[in-house]
């Protein structure tokens, strides 16, 4: 029965005549699910809002309602469909975006979103190559396939690499900076200046060289002026960037802070252990460099070698050959 179900969609659509009626299927389950998905129930306090907006007056109200026009507002009537509903998977992926500096609000729901259209879009795109080819000739239904799921999959992943390339980018850029950094707070406190004090002054001045690292700095010395501890701001950005020479910088002043050592004293051997690292790194690459170019130098120099010295020897042996 199968088969005979498969022969006839095969006469009536071609070869992929299977395929096409278990991507409707899909898409026709997608449309009927989508709306059972995206039917978000109000909450409590939101009805608790709109009541007291309506005691204060159309004034408050027309506020409320101009206050809705932005896109984050659009995009946050889809937040059940845009963003995990687990609070540690929410957390994780907030985590990651602010590591590649995306800070704002519906920063989840936009990365989810570029998935969502990325993904679908190529595959759109991906459909019509491959019926275009059909059009063209005979084509395997493998090649068909993977010209329909290959670009579908990387719409879907590209987000995913933009974001780790990010993250990776800004470490970097933190790391390279970070020394320069803490130089400029130790000469800040040595100078009279408060922790909080020095911390803005980095932030400031090393706006134009490292701006990821001002960044941090930045939130580290607003956060503190909100009235936040002064030792959990700073564990926030050890978390928040996730590079270990951060984490132990702060682990340094938290100690300091609990022991009531010197804070000057710290930064002093701190940052002399941060330069020796930053020459250690240089090394490093210094010393990876030879092997990288070994294959370059076997590639672009053997061969052009090998042809001078046995080029005419090997002419020469033709030439006899020939001859005779």
């Amino acid at each position: 029965m199968l088969e005979t179900f498969n022969q006839m969609l095969v006469d009536k659509l071609g070869p992929l005549g299977p395929l096409f009626l278990l991507g409707g299927l899909g898409l026709v389950l997608i449309l009927v699910t989508l709306p059972t998905m995206l039917k978000k129930k109000p909450e409590p306090f939101a009805k608790l809002k709109t009541q007291r907006d309506e005691a204060k007056g159309p004034k408050a109200q027309g506020l409320r309602m101009g206050s809705k026009g932005g896109a984050s507002d659009k995009l946050q009537k889809f937040s059940t469909f845009l963003e995990p509903q687990n609070a540690e998977e929410m957390s994780a992926a907030r985590l990651k975006l602010h590591r590649a500096g995306y800070r704002a609000k519906n920063s989840v729901q936009l990365f989810h979103f570029s998935q969502l259209v990325l993904g679908i879009g190529l595959l759109i795109l991906g459909v019509a190559y491959a019926m275009f080819l059909q059009t063209q000739g005979e084509v395997s239904t493998q090649k068909m396939i993977l010209c329909t799921i290959i670009p579908g999959a990387a719409g879907y992943y590209l987000p995913q690499y933009w974001v780790q390339r990010r993250i990776q980018q800004r470490q970097e850029e933190i790391v390279s900076g970070f020394p320069d950094a803490l130089d400029m707070m130790l000469v800040c406190v040595e100078a009279g200046q408060s922790l909080d004090q020095s911390i803005m002054r980095i932030a400031k001045e090393s706006r134009a060289g490292y701006p990821a690292l001002a960044d941090e700095f930045d939130t580290v010395a607003h956060e503190v002026k909100a009235g936040k501890e002064r030792v959990a701001v700073l564990k926030d950005m050890s978390d928040r960037v996730g590079i270990a020479d951060v984490s132990s910088f702060v682990t340094t002043l938290v100690q300091s802070a609990t022991f009531g050592t010197s804070i000057a004293e710290a930064l002093r051997v701190y940052s002399a252990e941060m330069r020796d690292k930053r020459v250690m790194r240089a090394e490093e690459k210094a010393n990876k460099l030879p092997t990288k170019l070994t294959l370059g130098t076997m590639l672009f120099t053997v061969p052009p070698l090998m042809i001078i010295l046995i080029g005419p020897s090997v002419h020469g042996i033709s030439k006899t050959l020939g001859g005779g």
